[in-house]
């Protein structure tokens, strides 16, 4: 395991890696951020090989594990953070990398560029595997939970509802939450997958596919929309509103009613939006987004409840690393996704094996197959009919504890090409309200 010798001691990052060739591997995430993949070696032939490693800034030893695995633990984590602020450090003073991501100014995750880069798992690597290390901090620090958007964002109070008194780190993209919990920069994520009013976050549906972190639990967030603008600012004034397109979807009844001649712009968060008037000083420019970014961004509240619905919620998902374990003391929720086997009933199939066991489905999402989006009826190059292709997410609830759901999952393992369970979770049982100022 690497180690820093000294808390005061700034070691150089070539000390802390050794390349390929001197029989470390040196792990590279895509093409501009390095990760330190931890490593446990004991020379039972030269006992004191641990002391040298120790004095020389690299300390490989089983028996650091064995004698403290507190101490062990928190030096893992205090490393992690230290060498990732050292590789930003030097990557900027040489000039051979970007400097760390803002959105509006505001510091965010860039881990790993997505953007024209082939997705590979290979390139995620985990440093320590969850039999050495908890999944929350063990070493004094709070916990740290990802989330898109900048402070004020409704993400942002969503993984305060989660994890009170945690540590919000803001991400500028979706995508980049899930890296932060992959690289172990981040402990949880918090993200949205469906709204009340504007539907499921496809994105979102999409990334859980693509990456392997598990849900471990959910938070429903009534949201509160305001229209904002600067201090002095009238209604009659306004030419355009910014927000994001989900923010946008869920007050279009009532921004019409309003009678603004006002273009409606998307934006990518709310309060986003709210930063970018205050800080260009928009005079012509209003912002959806809650009554904490008003508050943060100096804004004036021009109308308060905008949505169309009071009944307006969005339903995060808290994603870790490692599943919990489920049980049957209180009401879980499973979800899963598949692909069926090709043929018109096996959808049918499918849900039966839910129905027959009085299992109650609360979602059922598809998309598209990302490597097989269509195919032909008759399985002929030349054919001109065509079946578009699905993957089907479900939510269940039914803990995967419980036998009945054990076995629906076996049936529905037999009229599936893919299967894979997301995770198996305590449901969000909170007393439901209509949305206030104060959310």
């Amino acid at each position: 395991m690497v180690s820093l010798n000294s808390p005061c001691s700034r070691p150089d990052l070539n000390s802390l890696f050794r390349t390929a060739e001197t029989g470390l591997n040196r792990h590279r995430v895509g093409w501009d951020r390095s990760v330190i993949l931890c490593v446990s070696r004991f020379d039972s032939s030269n006992p004191n090989s641990t002391a040298a490693s120790i004095q020389n800034g690299l300390s490989f030893g089983a028996g650091l594990v064995g004698r403290s695995r507190f101490e062990w633990q928190s030096s893992c984590a205090i490393l992690a953070s230290k060498v990732m602020s050292l590789d930003q450090d030097t990557e900027k003073s040489n000039g051979s990398g970007d400097s760390i991501a803002a959105v509006n100014g505001h510091p965010t995750l860039d881990l790993v560029p997505i953007n024209n880069r082939p997705f590979s798992p290979a390139l995620l690597h985990r440093p320590l595997s969850i039999a050495d290390l908890s999944p929350s901090p063990m070493h004094g620090s709070r916990l740290r939970v990802a989330y898109q958007g900048i402070p004020g964002a409704y993400s942002e109070a969503a993984a305060g509802k989660a994890y009170p008194n945690c540590e919000a780190i803001p991400c500028d993209q979706f995508e980049v939450a899930f890296q932060a919990v992959e690289l172990w920069i981040a402990d949880r994520a918090v993200l949205p997958v469906e709204n009340s009013l504007g539907g499921s976050i496809h994105r979102n549906y999409d990334l859980l596919l693509r990456h392997r972190l598990h849900i471990v639990g959910e938070v429903q967030l009534p949201v509160h929309h305001c229209l904002l603008a600067l201090p002095g600012v009238c209604k009659e004034f306004l030419t355009r509103v910014i927000s994001h397109p989900q923010a946008l979807s869920q007050c279009e009844l009532t921004l019409t009613n309003m009678d603004l001649n006002v273009i409606r712009e998307a934006v990518d968060d709310t309060a986003g939006a709210a930063e970018y008037i205050s800080t260009n000083n928009l005079h012509n420019t209003a912002a959806i987004a809650s009554a904490r970014a008003a508050e943060l961004y100096g804004l004036n509240i021009l109308a308060d409840g905008i949505q169309d619905d009071s009944s307006n919620v969005t339903r995060f998902v808290m994603l870790a690393r490692e599943p919990i374990i489920p049980r049957t003391d209180r009401p879980f929720k499973t979800s899963i996704v598949f692909a069926h086997e090709k043929g018109t009933s096996v959808l049918f199939k499918v849900l039966s094996a839910f129905a027959f066991r009085n299992i109650s489905l609360t979602k059922i999402e598809s998309r598209p197959r990302r490597n097989c989006p269509i195919r032909l009826v008759d399985n002929a190059e030349t054919g001109t009919a065509k079946h578009f292709e699905y993957m089907f997410y479900i939510d269940f609830e039914a803990s995967l504890a419980e036998v009945r759901a054990q076995n629906a999952l076996v049936e529905v393992q037999e009229y599936s090409s893919f299967l894979r369970v997301l995770g198996s979770y305590p449901m969000d049982m909170t007393p439901w309200a209509p949305s206030s100022p104060q959310d």
